[in-house]
């Protein structure tokens, strides 16, 4: 984990006057809503239960009607990108979903009977607790009174896989998991993609989410190197840019995103944002308590560097593991302190000029 955070007194962003970073409770009520204006939705992905079967990415795609792409953003194309089972390679314009699949693997000694020379006398399978006797009947990995081995154990437990070092290795076995995620826009509290659109395409939903218009949107890009997870992305051969709307359309006639609907283990969960974000911590201090050290939740803390994300999850390892950013700060932060450094240069070089001509003239 990244030791410096973008909320850390290192950095010069916690500027009362900044709109742009920083904490806002009311990112509505910021964009102009009246006061009665609906309570903020959003996304939490609980990805210790998702099982990867795209369910999300399907309903999608079907609902928004967008087209079929390969990993590299071609229309119309089926390919395989050699990446696991994952052939959606990451978010784009055409696909606002994305499951990632990552495979992790350690060495473990696992209980059952080895390949290699036979056991020694007297040190068969019965007295070697299924591992040939070739541990000496000392491994953990022999059976316990229930005749369940530790390692059996351990397998089965879902939360001890999920703690495991994929870097420690101590026998040629190898003990593999699955990490799973859906991917999605973070629809951030502040959001760069909405600060440098010059158009108006993307604008703040009374939902408190970030929409983008295709039909104002002049495919200018700012707001592609704009976004600090590499979200949003202009269509090939179109020139605008498209990404998650969490279902505005569906949200006007008060039901829930195609995505979260169609989740089968409720890993994609979606309501009011406070009410999310306090079952995200239940769950956080639960998996804890269970032993999941790895498990973290990213995009919750509002003192973050995009003032917390609308999408926000519940990871067992690092971000970067899952492709996130380990500490996304707005692109637009310091903009207001670009600004009064550029006024502040200006102003002494028309001051130089200013006493340079004045000199001349005496």
């Amino acid at each position: 984990m990244s030791q410096i955070s973008s909320a850390s007194p290192a950095f010069t962003g916690h500027d009362p006057g900044n709109r742009l970073y920083g904490p806002l409770p009311d990112v509505t009520g910021e964009a102009g809503y009246e006061a009665d204006h609906p309570a903020r939705v959003g996304f939490f992905t609980d990805t210790s239960v998702c099982i990867g079967c795209k369910a999300c990415e399907v309903a999608c795609k079907e609902w928004n009607t967008l087209p079929m792409d390969d990993a590299d953003g071609n229309r119309d194309a089926l390919g395989l990108s050699g990446m696991s089972y994952d052939n959606t390679g990451m978010l784009g314009a055409n696909s606002w979903r994305h499951v990632a699949f990552v495979e992790q693997s350690r060495a473990v000694d696992l209980p059952m009977p080895g390949i290699g020379l036979p056991a020694a006398p007297g040190q068969g399978a019965g007295s070697g607790g299924g591992c040939g006797g070739s541990c000496g009947g000392e491994s953990p990995s022999h059976a316990n009174a229930d005749g369940v081995t530790v390692d059996q154990a351990s397998v089965l437990n879902a939360q001890a896989l999920s703690s495991f070092d994929p870097q420690t290795a101590q026998s040629g076995d190898r003990e593999i998991r699955w990490l799973m995620s859906s991917d999605v826009c973070k629809h951030c509290t502040h959001a760069g993609c909405l600060d440098v659109c010059p158009t108006g395409a993307l604008f703040r939903t009374e939902f408190g989410t970030v929409v983008v218009q295709d039909d104002i949107c002049n495919g200018c890009g700012y707001c592609v190197p704009a976004c600090p997870y590499g979200v949003i992305d202009q269509r090939k051969g179109d020139g605008r840019v498209f990404k998650c709307t969490m279902c505005y359309d569906r949200l006007t006639d008060g039901l829930q995103p195609a995505c979260a609907t169609a989740c089968p283990t409720q890993s994609i969960q979606f309501g009011d944002l406070d009410e999310l974000q306090a079952r995200a911590d239940a769950r956080l201090a639960t998996l804890t308590e269970q032993g999941v050290k790895t498990a973290r939740l990213y995009g919750r803390d509002t003192d973050d560097g995009v003032g917390g994300a609308g999408a926000f999850f519940l990871l067992l390892d690092e971000p970067e593991v899952y492709g996130l950013p380990p500490d996304p700060v707005v692109t637009t932060r310091d903009l207001p302190s670009m600004w009064r450094h550029a006024a502040g240069a200006a102003a002494m070089l028309v001051g130089v000029a200013l006493s340079g001509f004045l000199g001349r003239r005496r």
